[in-house]
């Protein structure tokens, strides 16, 4: 279990890099409530973006298969509460990635996927 939570961070932390990079914000991390959790949640000026990372050892399926649509609800479902309970969130295009952090023979690579799925 330790190992997974480990993996899991570091893949998260990865993914966080790159939005940084890319010139967004973290606006929260691991953002719990009893029935789901948003990995990262960043923004930028006109947009809020609700991410679901996996972290793989040699995956063999594309990152959205890795998120099945229950999952993909109770997520949907953690954004509405963040949205209904945070000053600043409104009037911004929400989406909902997928970031699938892929480990294989010691090389680390990210497979991004914007609008993953919808509402």
């Amino acid at each position: 279990m330790y190992r997974t939570r480990k993996t899991g961070s570091q893949g998260e932390q990865l993914v966080v890099d790159k939005l940084l990079s890319e010139g967004y914000e973290i606006v929260a991390r691991n953002y719990s409530r009893p029935y789901g959790e948003i990995d990262i949640i960043a923004k930028s000026a006109h947009e809020l973006l609700f991410v679901e990372v996996k972290t793989r050892y040699n995956p063999l399926f594309d990152p959205i298969e890795q998120i099945s649509r229950s999952q993909q609800k109770r997520i949907v479902t953690v954004a509405k509460h963040f949205l209904a309970t945070h000053t600043g969130a409104d009037n911004v295009i929400c989406r909902f990635d997928v970031a699938l952090v892929i480990t294989q023979q010691g090389t680390t690579s990210i497979s991004y996927l914007a609008n993953a799925f919808t509402e």
